[in-house]
């Protein structure tokens, strides 16, 4: 990890950078993609199975058998933990719901919002090296709560063309209507245009490699909304004398195994803290299975030594990261100075590792500094919200002359006579 030792404010751009990602050189390989599943459907997704996933499938439709297979395979353990990590996240994203109130914005002209659920979303679900179940629980739970009809999902699958057990046992107790074997941009593709299996979708929900961010950019300026941009993960933790330096190493780990290209910047106010930690973070590698990915991000991280609570927290809402961890005494001081983060976690005891998993809180996230401006999914992501107004003839004499003026104010002159008319029609009665 890189290491700065109380860096000037012209050094805060460069620390608060990420690793350049060139996706100039697949954007032929994606559009490609795109279309051919777009013009040969089924036909094209079963044959990038073959080429990327090594399967021949004579079916990408997952049934109802396999289904129930997955969860005779799935350990109770793991079952139970699924079901706990459901409701919680049940019960977080429920208590989002919004109710509709009534403003009367002058007197006879009163204005409300409804929310509308989307009717069809697909979800996509990465398999590979980690198959994230717990994907499929943040994306489909609050998508069955706002009311989607049709909640689809597509997943890759093993070289013996069957999808991991445990995305499938996430599924059926998240309630996904659909699932369908397909992975990468294909299976943006296939949710994006519809083929003969997938049905056509109107948001596209997900993480995934670059192929896929790739992908569900591209389709989103036609095809389908999509739920935020995305790169890869990162964390951002602030410690200082009061934090627990093995905690901090293996908070800063956790993130780093999740790929070669993620990002991890530790922020603190004690040198002593950043030397424990980085020696922690010796130690703690050694006895990781993935530690050759978490060694490969290490090398693109920061540990950044700052004077004050105030410059850390300055940096870090520069960074505006994925997940930050305030991992000090007076976190909850600390979160009243937070403005752009996707997630955050408070004191010794909040790992990152909970909100990925079952604390509530959704883990899909904006990263590479998208948090400036995105939400993290949650339940507004599955609705749309439509306004409504309606107008009484006193509504229309309060507001009617101002309407005409700034109507022939823009010259337009249809516009004007709508109200015109009205007005006219009222000051006869």
């Amino acid at each position: 990890m890189k290491r700065y030792k109380y860096p000037s404010r012209d050094e805060w751009p460069q620390i608060t950078s990420r690793p350049p990602v060139d996706n100039a050189s697949l954007q032929d390989t994606v559009q490609a993609i795109l279309e051919d599943v777009r013009i040969n459907g089924d036909k094209a997704i079963r044959r990038y199975e073959e080429k990327f996933d090594c399967t021949s499938l004579d079916s990408i439709i997952v049934c109802a058998e396999e289904m129930d297979e997955a969860v005779r395979q799935t350990p109770e353990e793991l079952l139970q933990a699924l079901s706990l990590a459901h409701g919680n996240i049940e019960k977080f994203h429920a208590s989002q719901h919004a109710g509709i109130r009534k403003v009367e914005t002058i007197r006879g002209v009163e204005c409300w919002q409804k929310s509308v659920p989307i009717e069809k979303v697909g979800l996509y679900v990465p398999g590979g090296t980690a198959p994230l179940f717990s994907s499929v629980l943040m994306l489909a739970t609050p998508a069955k709560i706002a009311g989607c009809s049709e909640i689809i999902m597509c997943t890759p699958p093993d070289s013996d063309g069957k999808v991991n057990p445990s995305i499938l046992a996430a599924a059926k107790i998240a309630g996904v209507d659909k699932i369908f074997k397909a992975g990468g941009a294909q299976a943006i593709a296939g949710m994006a245009y519809g083929t003969e299996s997938i049905p056509k979708v109107y948001k596209i929900f997900g993480p995934g490699n670059r192929y896929v961010m790739a992908a569900k950019q591209m389709v989103s300026l036609h095809d389908a909304a999509i739920d935020m941009p995305a790169g890869p993960s990162e964390v951002c933790v602030i410690a200082d004398e009061t934090s627990n330096p093995v905690y901090v190493a293996a908070d800063l780990l956790s993130q780093a195994e999740h790929g070669t290209d993620s990002q991890v910047i530790l922020i603190t106010t004690s040198e002593a803290v950043a030397d424990d930690v980085e020696n922690e973070i010796t130690s703690q590698l050694k006895a990781l299975p993935r530690k050759d990915i978490a060694a490969k991000a290490l090398e693109y991280s920061k540990i950044v030594i700052v004077k004050d609570k105030d410059e850390a927290m300055t940096i870090s809402n520069m960074y505006a990261p994925e997940h930050l961890i305030i991992a000090t005494d007076d976190c909850l001081q600390l979160a009243d100075m937070v403005i752009n983060a996707g997630s955050v976690f408070l004191g010794k005891y909040a790992c990152e590792s909970a909100g990925d998993y079952a604390s509530g809180t959704n883990h899909t996230l904006p990263t590479h500094g998208y948090a400036t401006a995105y939400s993290g999914v949650n339940l507004d992501s599955f609705m749309r919200k439509i306004t409504f107004q309606q107008l009484t003839a006193e509504g229309i004499m309060n507001i009617g002359q101002a309407v005409e003026t700034m109507a022939e104010g823009e010259h337009l002159d249809a516009h004007k006579n709508a109200m015109a008319l009205r007005r006219k029609d009222i000051m006869k009665i």
